[in-house]
This record gives C-alpha cells, structure tokens and sequence, in this order.
C-alpha cells in the first residue's frame, strides 16, 4: 500500500474548523481572522478545512469505486463511513440537551426534540436547532453547525457513482471527469450569483459548485493516478508558487479549484517521515468535525469563554470526543464493509 499523509491531512483540516468556528462562536467575524486579513479576504481557515476534505475524499472515493464490485458494495461502504459517527451525535445530543434547555414547554413535549434525530439522518432540509436549547447562547440558532456539509459530501457519492457503469472504460471516465469538473468550474465563476440563488433539497447551488467541484476535482487527478506523476516536488512548487501569484493579484478564487486540488493531493502523496503513520492511532478527523460545534456551544454555555481560551478547550475535548468515536463507533461499523450483501437485497 502507498504510503501518503491523507490522515495526518484530514485531521489539521478537521482542527483548521475547529478554530475558525471557535471565533465565529465568540463573536469575531471571519474578517477578524490572520489569513483573512493576510490574503485580502480572499481565503478563510474553514474553506482550507472544508475544500482540502471535499478534495482528499474526491481522490478517495474515485479508488473506492474501482474498488466495489457493484453500486449496492459502494453504498454500503459509504453508509458505514458516515451513519453510526452520525447517528450517535445525534442521540447523545438529545440526551444531553435537557442540560443546556431553557423553555417554558417540557422537553419531552417539545416536537422539535422528537424531529431531530430522523430530520438530521436524512441529511437533506437539517433541523439544526431545538427551541429552547442554547437560547442564552450568542449563536443560538445552530446545536451543531458542522452537520451541513454532510448532504452535500453524499450528493457527491451519488453523483460519482454513475462511473460505476463505466469505470473500466478508462479514457470515457476520463472524459466525463473532465468535462464535468471544467463545466463546474465555469459554473461557480461565472454564474455564482443565479447559483446562490436555486436552493435544493437544503442545499444551496453556489456550495454544491463550490464544495462539488473540489471534489470531482480529486476524483480527476485519482483517475489521471497523480500519485504516478514524476517530479512531484517540483511541480508542487509551481503550484505553490502560481497560488500565492493569483492571491497576490486578487484572482485565487477563479483558479483555486485547478490550483488548490493540485497542491492538496501533492502534499498528501509526498513521503514525510511520520506523517504517513499519523492514521496508526486511528482517524478522528470525522468525530473531531461532527462532535466540535456541540462541544464549543456547550463551553459557552456553561462557562461563558470565546477566542483562545474557547480554541483550546474545544480543540482537546474534540480531539477527545473525536477517537472515541473512531475507536467505538466507526472503526466497529467499518467491520460489516464486507458484507455478503446478497443475504441483504
């Protein structure tokens, strides 16, 4: 097996969320922060965060699709990777929100306690609230903000998945790849505006382009093996070097799909000593991202912290919450993969 430093990745670009949702929660906008104000606004440490995961999963689960041996082996596999980690935050933020509940209406009676589990399973049109539930704190209006990527991460695996009829024709996967990530591209630059407009299913058309095309952008360089490339160094440089270019003459946001993607999966594909072990200890990334946002809100509820003092507690007690549900939850779910599906459908 090749070694890469896709864990090691996947678990700064988990943490990289933690701290910018750390200073959304405390009250700083995100132009309070350094990257910010360092690129002229033109990147977010979230957006490194969410675009490197939609760019390492599109990579991924390309190789995934070569690898399943029929569409109902591909679903399931992606069904164990995402429910059970889901499915217990979700129960456990339901146990646990009596605690941080003030309402005149008993919990039990409240409906929105009964909606909240399936709404948010469906991952489409999320209830990202329960009435009465962090009502004192300053961003009351999200129990867990993380979850709303999630509907868009599947719509990718429904999207992808097609290839699945044609992945042994390489040079038509090929083509299809290519033409759907250069139409995405021309799509997000020159029709953003109509795009954040059509709201679908939850999801907003600008994020779908946006989140979508970095991750077909993966599943690309996946298909054209990148990880064969010869002089990855070197043409990591360029890379580098065309990135800071276009940020210094305000112009990354029209090429950071090529460019970012480009840069991402170089990174992960180079052999840094130790890193490429990283994921021994297991990978928290998943429980880090989906546990964060509940832990933050509940620190701010009962102490009343933000800025460093937030970061630093969230980012522990994510980290915490992040192996526990690696080890107890998705590592055990990822033991049915292999499935005989057959005594199934």
């Amino acid at each position: 097996m090749r070694l890469n430093n896709f864990d090691f990745l996947r678990f700064i670009f988990a943490l990289l969320v933690v701290i910018s949702h750390a200073n959304v929660l405390s009250g700083y906008g995100v132009k309070d922060q350094w990257i910010f104000k360092l690129t002229n606004g033109q990147i977010e440490l979230s957006n490194i965060g969410l675009n490197g995961f939609f760019i390492l999963s599109g990579y991924l689960i390309f190789q995934s699709i070569e690898r399943s041996k029929n569409v109902f082996d591909f679903y399931w596999k992606r069904i164990l990777r995402l429910f059970p980690g889901l499915f217990v935050v979700l129960v456990l933020t339901v146990i646990f929100a009596p605690l941080v509940y003030q309402n005149s209406i008993p919990y039990l009676d409240n409906y929105k306690v009964l909606s909240y589990i399936p709404r948010n399973l469906s991952l489409f049109n999320l209830q990202y609230s329960i009435k009465g539930v962090f009502e004192s704190n300053p961003y009351s209006s999200s129990i867990n903000g993380s979850l709303w990527t999630i509907c868009y991460e599947f719509s990718c695996y429904v999207l992808l998945s097609g290839l699945l009829i044609i992945i042994k024709k390489r040079k038509i996967v090929l083509l299809f790849l290519v033409s759907v990530f250069l139409l995405m591209i021309i799509g997000y630059n020159f029709f953003y505006i109509q795009l954040n407009h059509i709201i679908k299913f939850g999801m907003s058309g600008s994020h779908f382009f946006n989140l979508g095309t970095f991750f077909i952008g993966g599943s690309l360089f996946a298909s054209l093996k990148i990880e064969n490339f010869k002089n990855k160094s070197l043409l990591l440089v360029i890379v580098s070097i065309l990135v800071v270019t276009s940020l210094y003459y305000n112009s990354y946001d029209f090429f950071k799909h090529i460019l970012l993607t480009i840069m991402i999966l170089l990174i992960g594909l180079m052999p840094v000593k130790y890193f490429h072990s990283f994921g021994k200890t297991g990978d928290p990334s998943y429980g880090i991202y989906i546990y964060s946002f509940p832990i933050q809100q509940t620190l701010i509820y009962f102490f009343n912290i933000g800025g460093n003092t937030l970061i630093i507690r969230s980012v522990l007690l994510s980290l915490l919450f992040g192996y526990f549900s690696w080890h107890l939850i998705e590592k055990k779910a990822l033991l049915y993969k292999n499935l005989n599906l057959k005594l199934i459908f």
